[in-house]
């Protein structure tokens, strides 16, 4: 998503869950530089190839920024979800989410990331959600890390400006879907069963 320049006086810009428990709630959006919120119709489009609910699932979101999609994933009854955000400040927006929403299955942690995911335990995860900030290099060591610390039979949606070609991704993870909303490419990777 294009980033907004915020005016005096304009209320900060914000996205809604889209389904689930939550539907419809919002979440704001800091005016943070490289903050691209993952826009409903991906993540409305994301949910749709998984079926809509994720009970019981085990979800981490490695860069969570305004966590679109970690809310959108408790919406839809997930567990547990770990949103991982190093910036102190869109930390604290997370927290002050979570506890309008009572969020209970959530947990914030102000962390870096790709450090989070590599002190995961293996198969840890049933859904990992990557979407770190196109010009860091995060995305290709956060796949790998990914890969090992999802089970069998689970998921990886990780999002980018291009696509990714499949030296691009760990050969543990198979592309099971691709779709291109606006600029964003995003890629629903799976570690067969």
């Amino acid at each position: 998503m294009r980033e907004d320049v915020r005016r005096a006086g304009t209320p900060p810009r914000q996205v809604r869950i889209i389904g689930g428990l939550w539907r419809g709630s919002r979440l704001p959006v800091a005016d943070r530089p490289g903050l691209r919120p993952t826009p409903d119709r991906v993540r409305e489009t994301l949910f749709n190839w998984l079926g809509q609910a994720l009970p019981g699932w085990r979800c981490l979101d490695a860069f969570a920024g305004s966590g679109a999609l970690g809310f959108e994933a408790a919406s839809r009854g997930a567990a547990s979800v770990l949103m991982v955000e190093r910036d102190p400040r869109l930390a604290d927006s997370l927290r002050q989410v979570r506890e309008r929403l009572r969020a209970e299955t959530v947990r914030v942690l102000c962390a870096e990331g790709l450090a989070t995911l590599r002190a995961q335990p293996a198969e840890s995860f049933d859904l990992v959600f990557l979407d770190p900030p196109y010009d860091s290099g995060l995305l290709q060591p956060a796949l790998h890390e990914a890969a090992r610390v999802v089970v069998a039979g689970g998921f990886v949606h990780a999002e980018h400006r291009t696509a990714l070609s499949d030296c691009d991704r760990p050969s543990s993870l198979s592309l099971v879907r691709h779709a291109r909303a606006g600029q964003v490419h995003h890629h629903l990777l799976q570690r067969p069963a």
